[in-house]
Formats: C-alpha cells, sequence, structure tokens
C-alpha cells in the first residue's frame, strides 16, 4: 500500500509540472503575441500620420505630395511597447521598422514593417519575427 500511495504522489508531481511548463509556454507566447499586436497599431497609427502629411499642402506644413521631410514624433519614436524608425523614406514611399521590447528567443524582438505608398490610400504591414 505505501509503494502504492507513493507512485501516485511522484505521477502527480509530475503531472503539476508538465503543467506548469505548458502553462508558462502558452502564457509567453500569448505576450508575445499581444506586443506584435500592439506594434501593428502603432504603425498603423504612424501610417495615418504620414498619409496625413503627404496629403497636407505645404503651405499648412505638410508634404504636398511627398514624404520627403515627415519624421515620426518623438514622443512616438519609443513608447511602452516599442521603438519606431525610418529605413527608407523618398518622395513616393516611406517604410517604417517597428522594433518591440519584447524578447523572443535568445535576442531576437519582435519586429514590424509597415510600407506607405503613394497615393496614400493604403498600407502594407509584415510582421517580421
Amino acid at each position: 500500500m505505501g509503494q502504492q500511495q507513493l507512485l501516485l504522489i511522484v505521477l502527480g508531481i509530475i503531472l503539476v509540472a508538465v503543467a506548469l511548463v505548458v502553462g508558462i509556454s502558452l502564457f509567453r507566447e500569448n505576450a508575445v503575441d499581444q506586443k506584435r499586436h500592439n506594434l501593428i497599431n502603432e504603425c498603423i497609427n504612424l501610417a495615418a500620420m504620414a498619409q496625413q502629411y503627404f496629403l497636407k499642402p505645404t503651405t499648412y506644413g505638410g508634404g504636398g505630395q511627398s514624404f520627403t521631410n515627415w519624421q515620426i514624433p518623438n514622443e512616438l519614436r519609443t513608447t511602452a511597447n516599442g521603438s519606431y524608425k525610418i529605413i527608407t523614406q523618398t518622395a513616393a514611399e516611406v517604410v517604417v521598422l517597428g522594433t518591440g521590447n519584447e524578447v523572443v528567443t535568445g535576442t531576437d524582438s519582435v519586429k514590424v514593417k509597415i510600407t506607405i505608398p503613394s497615393p496614400p490610400n493604403t498600407y502594407l504591414v509584415q510582421p517580421l519575427n
């Protein structure tokens, strides 16, 4: 009887340990996925700002059908979700890279690239990892 009870206790401990490992893994995946969605939302917000700049006449502080001098506002370059920088900028297109502060594996972070072409009625979002 004592050996059977000891075996059940060991089996119970193993099951609890496996459940904890699976739970932690699922929580981590959810956190990374949520960070990716937050980065995408902030990139879409930046795309809307760039499109607004493109469409606004130069006399009102806009680009006058050009993305050339558009900059990411200082307060949005680094947020609670990550940091954003312009990687390509021409008169006809802007590409913004968002890097999250949630580490996926090792030193890899969540990254999202958004391309804003002209005419500015659309954008392309690409999760990089």
